[in-house]
């Protein structure tokens, strides 16, 4: 048989079966589209929370009393520096602040800008910073959830923080972050580290933790040890353990969809071999003309096929095409929040592409061999039998 007559039969028994297809293809596209939605989430996240972290210190150090968390002393830098291998040891503060107005919690961040190392990451992740400007009064900068939320009660250039001691910190508005920065920065406050310590209510020989790089993975290990040597009360972080804990949560929130998916696909296959074993006498005697006019059992079950495969690819492309201008153009509204959650602030994050063709293809297969195989089935049945018989 020849190629190009082949095909113009095929596209012309698609067109004939186009409303046969259309409650099939429906279902098939938005399958796809929910679970390519997710795919394209969960990689995004995953890939800008994993470049932050890249970012970050090799190891946290935290004091520990009776269980909880305290502040540390800012004395263990220097215990901590005679550390064979240990570099860019400095302090750290970090707390929540509770806005009372509208019961949220945001999350203040105190830098020294004075730090080199701080500096760079400061650079990097805002890459709006002029110290000059920043220094010339006591000022903060803050993420889009943050500015939204003083905005609604009318603070545009400056917000008084309230102290411990029931006065209060009045501190400039400098800049809002990036909405690229939303994903770890929505409810951020950054200030000096002084100011900070003040809202905070840390000692200015203290700070939330100690932070510190380790240039050798070989000594991970070891250093982590003779951290804990050096003072019983503490607890060592390592930057791995957050990776993993990143990766422990999105994996599991995938693998609930998983199974979810898994759910729908068999419901689907259940559909779909109902719908395609239930063939109607016209199909019967489309067949058996087919087989009449010289069509071997292979070349029938090669159009239906290719019918089938063509219908599914459709669907599939549409489904995939919808996810991604759902997520990387609409930012995925309400499904986001799964991911994000939206307890405290509403983060609205514009998320940036990161596809992993790998899991595409297998979505692809997990989609497509059902497909064929519901079809497959009754279409042998149906051309093995005389063709007399199929057109009765």
């Amino acid at each position: 048989m020849k190629t190009s007559t082949f095909l113009n039969f095929l596209f012309l028994l698609i067109y004939k079966h186009k409303s046969k297809h259309i409650a099939i293809s429906l279902i098939s596209i938005l399958i796809v589209f929910l679970i390519s939605s997710v795919l394209f989430i969960s990689s995004s996240i995953q890939k800008e929370l994993f470049n932050t972290l890249d970012a970050q210190s090799d190891f946290v150090v935290q004091r520990i009393n009776s269980g909880k968390i305290v502040n540390t002393p800012n004395s263990w830098i220097d215990d901590f520096g005679d550390i064979n291998g240990i570099s860019n040891i400095q302090q750290r503060v970090y707390g929540q602040y509770y806005f009372e107005a509208a019961d949220k919690y945001f999350t203040i961040v105190g830098i020294d800008l004075f730090e080199e190392s701080t500096n760079k990451d400061i650079e990097k992740l805002l890459k709006i910073l002029n110290i000059q400007e920043f220094m010339k009064k006591d000022s903060m900068i803050i993420g889009n959830g943050v500015e939204k939320i003083l905005r609604e009660f009318k603070y545009f250039e400056y917000y008084s923080f309230r102290l411990q001691n029931r006065d209060t910190r009045k501190v400039s508005i400098f800049k809002a972050l990036p909405k690229e920065a939303n994903i770890i920065a929505n409810d951020l406050i950054i200030m000096d580290l002084s100011i900070a310590k003040e809202i905070l209510n840390i000692d200015e020989n203290e700070s939330t933790d100690i932070v510190l790089n380790v240039p050798n993975e070989l000594e991970h290990s070891n250093i982590k040890i003779e951290l804990i040597l050096k003072h019983l009360d503490i607890r060592v972080i390592q930057k791995n353990d957050i990776k993993k804990a990143y990766e422990n949560l999105y994996n599991y929130k995938g693998g609930v969809f998983l199974i979810l998916f898994i759910v729908v696909m068999i419901t689907f296959i259940l559909i779909l071999f109902q719908r395609y074993t239930m063939i109607s006498s016209s199909d019967k005697k489309e067949i058996g003309i087919l087989r009449a006019v010289g069509w071997s059992i292979k070349d029938v079950i090669k159009l239906k096929i290719f019918e089938t495969f063509i219908i599914a690819f459709i669907s599939f492309l549409i489904g995939v095409i919808l996810a991604y201008i759902f997520v990387f153009f609409l930012n995925a509204p309400i499904l986001s929040n799964i991911f994000l959650g939206f307890k405290n602030l509403e983060n609205n994050v514009p998320f940036v592409p990161n596809i992993d063709f790998s899991t595409m293809s297998t979505l692809f297969l997990f989609f497509i061999i059902p497909f064929i195989s519901a079809v497959l089935i009754p279409t042998w049945k149906i051309a093995v039998i005389e063709p007399i018989e199929s057109m009765k």
